[in-house]
């Protein structure tokens, strides 16, 4: 039996379901192939949306139409914005969210879809025909033909998961693997790689004492993922925090022989960021405790997950070792912790467009491009879908976001133009451009451009028109006032405005009242903020677009071959940690080395200056 449609996205998770509402939304007829129809959108790991730099993706997703934010605010069970000591700029929201309402809304909301239909089957080998369409097989009797093909895949590609001594195929616990796809692309002359990683055990919250825990509640005022969201929709709950300890380190040291990181069975890169337990007690021997947050799974259920446990040592280790941890003593373990070994494609076999350079038509997003995290795949699977759909459409156009533009462009370029050599994870420090990539402004950035190719409707596009120009109503009646300052000479309250110590609302007794009236439509906090980032960031703004076009002005300058970067503060540890391992020749050699990031070259610039002003080492 053959199925027919435009386009197959192969996959029902974060990028799977971003990548079939966008082709849906562009009115193109498509089927979403999961393995499950009524567990899309599930969370493997974590059951939060967000965080560092992830936030900002999740905030463009939602100025380009997505699911994710609006399904995110729905089952929202504790919201916080983490970076809130630093500058507005990388303020990160977080939302915990409850993890089986996530994935039945998603479920929901994908099978509600118009022009998407819901097919259940796993993928085990893809034809190209003469004519350019696709044949998707899903077994012997039973194929999809498609003009086009997403594959967002997971960590399901020949996936393999590890628990202590015992090895099983899967791509998550209880979910078979997706196998014959990797052979099927690799004989087609793609190339592909091995990644890993790993999930903690989830714990029953009532053996845990929480009177030995650190109660960590939510935001009062949370900061909403959607523009279409107005409030919080499910009761806001606690998360806690607490510690491993040195007797937690010795149990976890006696079962390295078992664990398979260790033994030498995972051959798998896994992430950097987010290493196993038994990792961290190797990496840094030094630390005497690492922490623990204790994270509820949802509101009507007592799973707990105790985020910074990952580990795929034997149960019985697992058990041990987390029993010594304070508030855990009668913990029981529902599920170990295990680790997951999958396939990947290196991403630099892609287009801007997630395009396959070798095959026309066939797109890839998520883990199989080497990523890592909910919001990347989103991401993503946003821009595949999209562009999948303008391609069927015989569309000249294609989204693609500039690194200047969005920190979905930055991601993308990074995989494109540098690679990854593990999961790749967004940091706000990988931006160059981040203080113009701000949360606050994510619909102004991408707004347009959404509508432009009919990812968001009239309604929705207006909502960013006018808030646009509300914004230059307050920042035009801020330029037209002038006021003495504490030094006594008259400025602007734009002006005053980028000192640190003064709010918008000290200036409010001065604003001419057809400004105080734009201000006061809809008086909220976010768009405060928003007024006062625009007049804050404006100097810094132009230093980094100077920054910038030096840094690509001196692409060329060479890098002394003794160069020793140890001397150099201010680099990160990967910054370190690879210039020192790979000796770059150049700027742009550096430049290009994956996980290095804008940041690290500038530093890396302003001293090799600085030698050339001593004249030493001048090249």
């Amino acid at each position: 039996m053959t199925i027919k449609c435009d386009i197959i996205v192969v996959g029902g998770g974060h990028a799977g379901c971003e990548a079939a509402a966008a082709a849906a939304r562009l009115g193109v007829d498509t089927i979403l192939l999961s393995a499950d129809p009524m567990a899309l959108g599930r969370m493997s790991c974590n059951p939060a949306i967000g965080g560092i730099a992830k936030g900002h993706l999740v905030m463009e997703i939602d100025a380009l139409g997505g699911v994710m934010p609006e399904i995110t605010d729905r089952t929202a069970i504790q919201y916080r914005v983490l970076n809130r000591s630093k500058g507005l700029a990388v303020w990160s929201p977080r939302a915990q969210c409850d993890r089986e309402l996530y994935s039945s809304e998603m479920s929901r909301v994908m099978h509600a879809y118009k022009n998407v239909r819901v097919e259940s089957g796993v993928a085990n080998g893809i034809k190209v025909h003469e004519d350019g369409t696709f044949g998707v097989f899903l077994d012997k009797e039973r194929r999809i033909h498609s003009k086009a093909v997403v594959l967002s895949c997971g960590t399901f590609l020949n996936g393999l998961m590890h628990y202590g001594e015992i090895s099983t195929q899967g791509g998550r616990i209880g979910e078979a693997p997706v196998n014959g796809l990797t052979e099927s692309l690799l004989n087609k002359g793609f190339k592909s790689g091995r990644l890993k990683t790993g999930t903690p055990p989830r714990l029953d919250g009532r053996t845990i004492d929480y009177t030995l825990l650190e109660r960590q509640d939510g935001d009062a005022n949370p900061i909403l993922f959607s523009v279409n969201s107005e409030k919080t929709h499910l009761p806001q709950i606690p998360c806690w925090i607490t510690y491993t300890n040195p007797d937690v380190h010795k149990i976890l040291e006696s079962g390295l022989d078992r664990s398979p990181l260790y033994t030498g069975r995972i051959k798998g890169i896994g992430p950097r960021y987010c290493p196993s337990i038994e990792d961290k007690i190797v990496r840094f021997a030094d630390k005497e405790r690492h922490t623990i947050f204790v994270e509820p799974e949802g509101v009507h259920t007592d799973l707990v997950y105790p985020n910074g446990f990952s580990t795929s040592l034997p149960e019985a280790i697992q058990l041990e070792a987390i029993r010594k941890i304070p508030g855990f003593e009668t913990v029981e373990i529902v599920t170990p912790g295990y680790a997951v070994e999958y396939d990947f494609f290196p991403p630099h076999q892609l287009r801007h467009s997630l395009e396959t350079k070798l095959i026309p038509g066939l797109y890839f997003a998520g883990q199989i491009n080497g990523t890592s995290g909910y919001e990347e795949a989103a991401a993503q699977g946003l821009v595949a879908g999209c562009n999948a759909a303008l391609a069927v459409r015989k569309d000249d156009r294609t989204l693609q976001i500039g690194r200047d533009e969005g920190y979905i462009g930055v991601l993308i370029d990074d995989l494109i133009t540098r690679g990854t050599e593990e999961p790749y994870r967004m940091f706000t420090s990988r931006a160059e451009f981040r203080l113009k990539l701000r949360l606050d402004n994510a619909h102004s950035r991408l707004a347009s451009k959404a509508h432009g190719l009919g990812l968001i409707d009239n309604q929705r596009f207006a909502y960013s028109v006018q808030e646009d120009e509300r914004l230059k109503v307050v920042l035009d009646g801020l330029k037209a006032i002038r006021r003495p300052a504490k030094s006594g000479e008259k400025m602007t309250l734009y002006e005053l405005l980028k000192r640190p110590d003064v709010k918008l609302d000290d200036l409010m007794p001065y604003l001419e009242q057809s400004v105080l009236d734009r201000i006061n439509e809809n008086r909220t906090t976010e768009f405060i903020r928003k007024v006062e980032a625009e007049v804050k960031y404006s100097g810094y703004l132009k230093r980094q677009a100077y920054r910038a076009a030096d840094q690509q002005r001196n692409r060329g300058k060479v890098v002394p071959k003794d160069f020793k970067y140890y001397n150099i503060k201010g680099l990160s540890a990967e910054g370190l940690e690879k210039f020192s391992r790979i000796r770059p020749d150049n700027i742009g050699e550096a430049s290009n080395i994956p996980g290095i990031t804008p940041s690290d070259i500038a530093v890396l610039l302003i001293h090799l200056k600085r030698l050339d002003g001593r004249g030493t080492k001048k090249k």
